[in-house]
């Protein structure tokens, strides 16, 4: 028996890189240069690749969209609603990846930029899906 008639979720990571730098908290994002949200801040991420560990995935995607290595992944949230994504149903983990605070992002693959933005001056309507509710969470 296959399972050529399951419609399952696609599996998503996204990377939250933190660093502290003139008495805040900073995180990692990218400016994504392709619909859905183009021009829209997000976490640096994509889509799990066949026979890939999410964990490797996460580091990889880091890497491909900011230039940032990145080491020690660990899962802080996943959100996966059904209607979250115009895509399809798709399930985004999303880790705390560690990085050197010296790491000077640079945009890449699919990023139209790559930034060190203050936790406290993103606003909510800069935000790509449903990330905000990341922010929300690392505000807490």
């Amino acid at each position: 028996m296959g399972n050529e008639n399951f419609h399952n979720p696609k599996l998503t990571v996204d990377a939250i890189a933190l660093r502290e730098d003139e008495n805040e908290i900073q995180v990692l994002l990218i400016r994504r240069g392709r619909e859905p949200w183009k021009g829209f801040l997000a976490f640096p991420g994509g889509f799990v690749e066949h026979g890939e560990d999410p964990e490797d995935s996460v580091v990889r995607e880091l890497l491909e969209e900011t230039g940032v290595s990145g080491n020690n992944p660990s899962v802080f949230a996943v959100l996966g609603h059904p209607s979250r994504d115009p895509r399809g149903h798709i399930v985004s983990v999303f880790y705390k990846v560690s990085v050197n605070p010296e790491s000077v992002p640079v945009a890449g693959d699919d990023a139209d930029g790559a930034e060190w933005k203050g936790l406290n001056k993103i606003k909510d309507d800069e935000m790509a899906a449903d990330h905000i509710t990341i922010i929300e969470l690392l505000r807490d």
